[in-house]
């Protein structure tokens, strides 16, 4: 043990002499760099910690898998080294404007478009890998906080989000690897671990109101734009939208008024009748001379028969996000759209949910009850439900309750995905006409394991004393 002990404190000196030698040590015994060092600042060494601790078992887990999972990887890790580089500059910085604030953070910003990229892509059997890793790093833009009036969530509650949003991709991961290949299941756990309790836990520790800004360190000031010379090509196409741009987000209830919000409010207006034409006796129907009640063969003939030359298009209705009369929220016709999110609800509100498609929608609060109708490849993220959660008239949809929902019903539905937390376990769950009802609830055994149960689907039903017995068809494998 005293060997071990003199052998440490050899190495410690040796090291020491090395970095005198060179004219790198401070009187204090630590590293000299002008003052500008803050290897040293506590908040600094935990987030050292934090990588030690966390994010070297999600590199760990990549390595074992190797491929484009370990590039994404590398770049996540990547986008943490720069949030480290970003807050130790915070340290001997002023606190910016807006736009100098966009161009300070540009750094970590381009890291993670990198990763978005990788995500937007098509083809890959890793698609929720990387959907996981894009949606997870937008937790790092707590860096942006800058007050309550800043567009968004205080840091603790903003890493929170930005997991749940993750979330949804990471249990896919879990759920399909889980008999396949258990290297992808411990990427998807140390991947959660980095950010709860991670992140989460490291800013809470030290910036739990946001980052603190040096008031007597050194100015940011955004990038001046250069105009082209004469004569000069015209400049690129702008690249896409950033993470931290130089306007706050807009709240929803500030867009202008769509669909019944704004018929109701030309109602209201008492200027409905304006511009409409008067109907004469000439144009009434009973009146007009060149009509008659009978109906001839060659009309029938025609109307019955529909036309060669000109092909039936269907009209697809615009999509739609709005709070109709303060009471329903309306989600409607979204294809593709990975980003319906609904921020400002209340427990008096329910959200209607229709004809949208390879679409994910976020319900941030508490709502009275949510609807799914006629939607097809439709994933959907909650955490409370007064009454109840339905799905119907559906086909391959996959829903997450976070916090409680006290009824769940399936009409209708082929393909249903259900992940209940802790506190929706007592949930009644009711079925219809559907076939393929997974249903997924917490591990006993593990917090970050999923048990999967699905629903029966067929059932025997048996005369007995006068009436008829039912119970679910049990398969047996052979």
């Amino acid at each position: 043990m005293e060997g071990k002990l003199v052998e440490r404190l050899e190495a410690a000196v040796e090291r020491l002499e090395a970095l005198a030698a060179g004219g790198g040590i401070s009187a204090r015994g630590l590293p000299d760099s002008g003052g500008d060092d803050m290897s040293s600042d506590p908040s600094i060494v935990a987030f050292d910690d934090l990588m030690d601790q966390y994010a070297a078992k999600v590199s760990g887990a990549a390595e074992k898998i190797g491929g484009q999972v370990l590039d994404v990887s590398k770049l996540l890790l990547e986008a943490f080294s720069v949030e480290k580089k970003l807050l130790m500059e915070i340290k001997q910085t002023q606190k910016p404007d807006m736009a100098g604030l966009a161009e300070f953070l540009k750094p970590l910003n381009d890291v993670i478009m990198k990763v978005n990229s990788m995500a937007e892509a098509r083809g890959s059997e890793f698609i929720n890998h990387f959907k996981s890793a894009a949606e997870s790093l937008s937790a790092l833009a707590w860096i942006a906080y800058t007050g309550k009036d800043c567009g968004m969530s205080m840091p603790i509650a903003h890493v929170e989000e930005s997991w749940q949003a993750a979330e949804f991709y990471n249990n896919k991961v879990l759920v399909e690897y889980k008999t396949k290949d258990p290297n992808h299941v411990e990427w998807a756990k140390a991947l959660k671990e980095l950010y709860l309790p991670g992140l989460r836990g490291y800013v809470k520790s030290h910036y739990p109101l946001g980052p603190v800004w040096n008031a007597s360190g050194k100015k940011v000031s955004a990038a001046p734009s250069k105009a082209p010379p004469s004569g000069a090509p015209a400049p690129p196409c702008p690249p896409p939208a950033s993470h931290f741009t130089s306007e706050p987000s807009k709240a929803s209830s500030s867009q202008p008024k769509q669909g019944m919000s704004a018929v109701f409010q030309e109602l209201s207006s008492g200027n409905v009748t304006a511009g409409l034409r008067k109907v004469t006796d000439d144009m009434k129907a009973k009146n007009r001379t060149d009509r008659t009640g009978v109906v001839s063969t060659s009309e029938k003939r025609t109307s019955s028969t529909p036309s060669t030359t000109t092909p039936t298009v269907k009209k697809v209705a615009p999509p739609k996000l709005e709070l109709q009369m303060g009471r329903k929220w309306a989600v409607e016709n979204h294809i593709g759209n990975k980003n319906l999110v609904i921020d400002d609800c209340d427990a008096k509100q329910s959200v209607y949910v229709f004809g949208c498609k390879d679409s994910v929608l976020q319900i941030h609060g508490k709502v009275n009850n949510i609807t799914l109708d006629k939607c097809t490849k439709m994933g959907v993220l909650f955490k409370d439900v007064v009454a109840a959660f339905e799905i119907v008239n559906c086909n391959g949809v996959e829903a997450q309750c976070q916090g409680s929902a006290p009824t769940i019903s399936v009409d209708n539905t082929s393909g249903a995905q259900l992940y209940l937390s802790k506190d929706s376990l007592e949930a009644a769950i009711t079925t219809a006409k559907s076939i393929d009802i997974n249903v997924l609830v917490p591990d006993a055994t593990s917090d970050a394991d999923w048990a999967e149960h699905p629903l029966p689907q067929q059932y025997i039903h048996v005369y007995k004393n006068g009436q008829f017995e039912t119970s679910p068809v049990s398969h047996s494998g052979a």
